[in-house]
């Protein structure tokens, strides 16, 4: 059976490490992976492939940036001819980006079967790109793996087939588990001069934080307050990097410790040895949960509500009391579960492609 793996962004070479290390495992399927080049630059794209020792994409598109419509319309065109030259048996796609609609998209008015990885998130808020996306997907899929009971809830409750949703687990708890000791030998407190559970790791990513200079102010105003108490270190994402480019005095800068993108495993590390994690990634999130440490969501909602529901995350909106809200987290003692499955999900993935799309 031949299987046609599409990624585009650094979450879903994550997830696609697991799965394909799994895929690889079994004669039965042969995967194709199409790198449709959403992330393009070498220290959000290149690296994750030799971090996570994933196979060479079979084809990179070299499809970047540009408006949602028009990069998406561009990966619907490309991936078809793809899909038309190889006929695959079946489609898989991860997550919520354009990369993961375009796949979705080209699969179905090709109809073949397509698998959802992640499926079943629901921000409920319909203004954010990677909210269409997943929903138009988990709509389009043949067989959807959810990564939670609510997530199986949530395509329960919109209809989707109860034989076609498959709850396997979070393959990026897979992935925590799998590179933990590779992960160890990182020197990235070092090299950035911090000390283990006496920092706070902040990323910013998101348009509604980025593209309104207002906002992005407010949010390098609230950090620069809580760098007067502990130290605090910024990964700046490409989007980000360029928006404080352009705002006047890039406030906040000299207090913060401002680094390029980090790999994978120098991720996990600055995760870990954290005594706080701010963020408005979804996947960040719940890396701060599996490593036990408390997150600040500087978002309106999350797709992870059970971290909210459970106090390990809390929702922050710029220009609270970013202090108070830090204070307040400390006390936050976390408790590990299978809340995301056990560490098998990948081969859970695998097996029900095996099974149900052969």
């Amino acid at each position: 059976m031949k299987l046609a793996t599409i990624v585009g962004a650094r979450p879903q070479f994550i997830k696609a490490a697991t799965v394909s290390r799994a895929i690889g495992e079994t004669p039965a399927l042969r995967e194709i992976l199409i790198h449709t080049g959403q992330h393009y630059d070498a220290n959000m794209s290149k690296v994750f492939f030799d971090e996570l020792r994933l196979p060479r994409p079979d084809y990179n598109l070299g499809i970047g940036g540009g408006h949602h419509g028009a990069q998406t319309g561009q990966m619907l065109i490309e991936i078809e001819k793809v899909l038309l030259h190889e006929k695959p048996d079946a489609v898989l796609v991860y997550g919520d980006t354009n990369s993961t609609l375009a796949g979705a998209l080209a699969a179905a008015k090709l109809h073949i079967p397509l698998a959802h990885v992640e499926a079943g998130l629901r921000s409920f808020n319909k203004k954010m790109p990677e909210e269409q996306n997943r929903i138009l997907t988990d709509h389009l899929a043949d067989l959807l793996f959810a990564p939670t009971k609510t997530a199986t809830d949530n395509l329960l409750h919109e209809g989707r087939p109860p034989e076609n949703i498959h709850t396997v687990g979070d393959v990026m708890y897979d992935a925590v588990r799998y590179y933990a000791a590779l992960a160890a030998n990182s020197t990235v407190l070092q090299r950035h001069g911090l000390n283990e559970k006496n920092y706070v790791l902040a990323t910013i990513h998101r348009a509604e934080n980025t593209d309104d200079p207002a906002t992005l102010e407010k949010i390098m105003h609230d950090l620069t307050r809580l760098a007067n108490e502990i130290p605090v270190v910024l990964p700046l994402h490409p989007r980000t990097r360029k928006m404080l480019a352009a705002i006047e005095g890039s406030p906040g800068q000299a207090k913060i410790t401002l680094i390029d993108p980090v790999g994978y495993l120098d991720m996990l590390m600055l995760e870990k040895n954290a005594r706080l994690v701010i963020t408005d990634s979804g996947g960040v999130q719940k890396e701060a949960y599996f490593h036990g440490v408390p997150c600040l969501t500087m978002r309106n909602e999350t797709e992870w509500v059970e971290l909210v529901q459970l106090g390990y995350n809390r929702l922050f909106r710029p220009g609270d009391d970013i202090i108070a809200a830090y204070e307040a987290m400390q006390a936050t003692v976390i408790t590990t579960s299978t809340l995301y499955g056990t560490g098998d999900a990948a081969l859970k993935v695998r097996e029900a492609i095996e099974s149900q799309l052969s």
